[in-house]
């Protein structure tokens, strides 16, 4: 990206914009570009995001007058630009988040879709999977209920479950007639139930292995019981008869002899009919069901027990029997539970190389986020959690936030809770942070990416606009990124120019026409605009401009009632001794004060003074091409139509004493005239006066933004009408 050329028409506000930037030409990572509010920063800025974004049903245009035709051509080295390769960053941007899921910390947007594509295509084969066991358990959550019966607190991963439990699937299963629901309630309210009736319970037990001690088919020994579970499971594996076939038989404790599986069938029937119809389990049995009474959250269980009585044996053991289910329920699809595994098997083996690859990065985020909580100055502290296995777990890895009050122990937030109690910079420092994590993700990048830094320090107190500048800077020195930084903020233009040791070229301040055409223009004042002041006394605006400059110090290095400060205070304001002085008078003061200016000369030291303003200010509104930039050219016309305007004032109140009025000189004439003459078409002129051209210039360079940032041609326009007034 050595030439970025932009070509933008009807952008927003933009009517036309062209130009060249020429990084390599310039040996710079970074332009940057001062502009007024209202002049072009906001609609660069959009352009160039919208044209990231590529929605053709949203792209740059004049949102007025929408049927002018827009053109947006960005290039980089003669060619289209990638998209992709364009950030847009603005710390208004809230919508802006680097910490909904971990496969979004990526820097490697390989892994990241390679992370994506791996869980898409388990994540499909899961839910078809699921499809069938909801048909086979008619639960109504079947991957959740999975998980709570094999998994604590739901530690462990589906696909991890089902690896483990991959080995005790069966190819003969067990069918149950009732949901799994049913028995298993999400209330637990069967689990409770039958903790509260241990005792009949225990009572339904002993009956049940008492009259298994008594079968002549089913036995009880201190170890081991051979029960109606058993039986059923050696009826499942000889229904073919290809046992007997086999010329094998069964021979009971008794001697008699099973020679074919409907005998067998028969004699087990028998047995268990002679179980569930004994008197005194009958009478047990009644006693559990009379204790589930007309329980509505009980009703169908009661139902499931009453159709099959035995079944309260295997709730004895209540998880175990829930695993049971489950097992038979997953033995029925055994085939596509291998499968799954098996694609799930391979599919890990590939996650783990993610995982290790991301645990790299880790270390970057990690420094992105010691680096933020090191730099800015907000009341909380950003930690980064669930580190460990988040991408095999696919769990969510969240930025959380310690926030820490003075004398209070730190308090842990969660971003909804956090961003409502800050400040609106201290807002903009958490959202400048999820832009640190999208930059980093950003310079692995083959091609390199041009951001554009939209104002990003606005609102920010100095520390935190200090450390912004700090991170810019670091990005311009490494040579991973085109920049381009736009704001409207003068002394954070002066303090990116410096801290960045920006040359002359890279540098623009922008003047837009009346037709809204976009100029970019080297940018001046980068340095002490004072000092070029100085250096330029002999320059007539320049001269003119000094007058607030050297009152100024005299009104911070001696006092407002010098003779000094007086004179000076003519020059600005229109007093009885005004008319009288000359410039000689004001450079004596010059040469006094700035010692630089001590044995120096000026070939119009002769002039009257405020004749000599009014002049200069006429030849600006004369020349053909303004300069649109030069702060001398505002200073003197502001100057010149405060002039002008208090004379036009003090005509027409001539009962005023200019000696009684002892501050705001310009303001207390004009509240006078306006209650005079209430009704006079003047008016409006003279409020923008007090508008546009401040009554004090301080000594602070970003205090002369209001003028630069305002049009030289309105002020042109505003002294052509005051002079006008008579």
């Amino acid at each position: 990206m050595n030439i970025l050329k932009i070509d933008f028409e009807n952008c927003f506000g933009i009517g036309k914009l062209e130009h060249e930037f020429k990084f390599e030409n310039f040996d710079s990572n970074t332009f940057l570009i001062y502009a007024p509010n209202g002049t072009m920063k906001t609609s660069f800025a959009r352009t160039f995001d919208l044209v990231s974004k590529n929605d053709l049903k949203n792209i740059p245009s004049d949102r007025i007058y929408t049927s002018k035709v827009s053109k947006y051509e960005i290039l980089v080295d003669a060619l289209p630009i990638n998209q992709q390769n364009i950030l847009v960053l603005n710390a208004e941007d809230n919508n802006f988040d680097a910490s909904s899921k971990i496969s979004n910390f990526l820097a490697s947007k390989e892994l990241k879709k390679k992370y994506d594509d791996i869980y898409s295509e388990l994540n499909t084969q899961k839910n078809e999977y699921l499809k069938k066991l909801k048909v086979i358990s008619q639960s109504t959550d079947c991957e959740g209920e999975l998980l709570n019966t094999f998994s604590q607190n739901n530690a462990i991963p589906f696909f991890e479950v089902l690896l483990t439990e991959i080995e005790n699937l069966k190819d003969k299963f067990e069918k149950y007639n009732f949901k799994y629901n049913d028995v298993f309630d999400k209330k637990d309210n069967v689990k409770k139930f039958l903790d509260k009736n241990k005792g009949i319970l225990e009572q339904y037990i002993t009956d049940y292995k008492t009259l298994l001690e008594k079968s002549v088919f089913f036995k009880q020994t201190a170890n081991n019981s051979f029960g109606t579970y058993q039986a059923t499971e050696i009826l499942k594996s000889i229904e073919d008869n290809s046992y007997f076939d086999a010329g094998h038989k069964f021979v009971l404790d008794d001697g008699t002899e099973i020679t074919n599986s409907d005998l067998l069938k028969q004699l087990v029937e028998s047995e268990i009919s002679n179980i569930i119809n004994d008197d005194k389990l009958k009478q047990t049995f009644d006693k559990i069901d009379k204790a589930i009474g007309a329980n509505l959250e009980l009703r169908a269980f009661k139902r499931v027990i009453e159709k099959d009585n035995l079944i309260l044996v295997e709730l004895k053991d209540y998880e175990g029997f829930q695993k049971k289910i489950w097992i038979n329920y997953l033995s029925e699809i055994k085939k596509e539970s291998e499968i799954l595994t098996e694609l799930y098997r391979i599919k890990k083996v590939e996650l783990e190389i993610i995982i290790d690859e991301a645990k790299k990065e880790f270390a970057l985020w990690e420094k992105i986020i010691t680096t933020f909580n090191s730099r800015f100055y907000v009341p909380f502290k950003v930690i980064l959690i669930n580190q460990g296995d988040i991408i095999l777990k696919q769990e969510t890895a969240n930025l959380e936030f310690e926030y820490i009050d003075t004398n209070e122990n730190p308090v842990r937030q969660k971003k909804e809770n956090l961003i409502p109690i800050l400040s609106k910079g201290e807002q903009r420092a958490y959202f400048i942070l999820q832009f640190l994590f999208e930059i980093e993700s950003r310079k692995t990048n083959a091609e390199k990416n041009i951001i554009i830094f939209d104002d990003i320090a606005d609102s920010f107190d100095y520390k935190n606009k200090f450390a912004i500048i700090e991170y810019i800077k670091e990005l311009h020195l490494s040579n991973d990124f085109r920049i381009i930084v736009l704001t409207h903020n003068f002394d954070f233009y002066r303090t990116i120019a410096s801290r960045l040791s920006l040359k002359r070229q890279v540098v623009y301040m922008t003047t837009k026409s009346n037709e809204k055409i976009i100029k970019l223009q080297n940018g001046q004042y980068r340095n002490d605009v004072f000092v070029y002041f100085i250096d330029n006394y002999r320059n007539p605006k320049i001269f003119i401009s000094l007058i607030a400059f050297v009152r100024n110090i005299i009104e911070y290095t001696e006092s407002t009632e010098c003779s000094d400060y007086l004179k000076l205070t003519s020059c600005l304001h229109k007093k009885n001794n005004s008319t009288a002085l000359i410039v000689k008078d004001i450079f004596d003061i010059y040469k006094t004060r700035l010692i630089k200016l001590s044995d120096k000369t000026i070939e119009f030291e002769n002039e009257n003074l405020l004749e000599f303003i009014i002049t200069i200010a006429n030849s600006i509104c004369a020349e053909v091409n303004i300069n649109e930039i030069n702060l001398e050219n505002k200073i003197t016309l502001a100057i010149a139509t405060r002039l002008k305007t208090e004379e036009y004032l003090i005509a027409k109140l001539p009962e005023v004493d200019l000696d009684e009025i002892t501050s705001n000189q310009t303001s207390d004439l004009f509240l006078k005239y306006k209650i005079k003459y209430p009704t006079s078409s003047a008016l409006g002129i003279l409020e923008n006066v007090n508008l546009m051209t401040p009554e004090n210039i301080h000594i602070n360079a970003f205090m002369y933004e209001p003028l630069i940032d305002m049009s030289v041609f309105h002020l042109k326009d505003l002294y052509e009408k005051v002079s006008a007034l008579n």
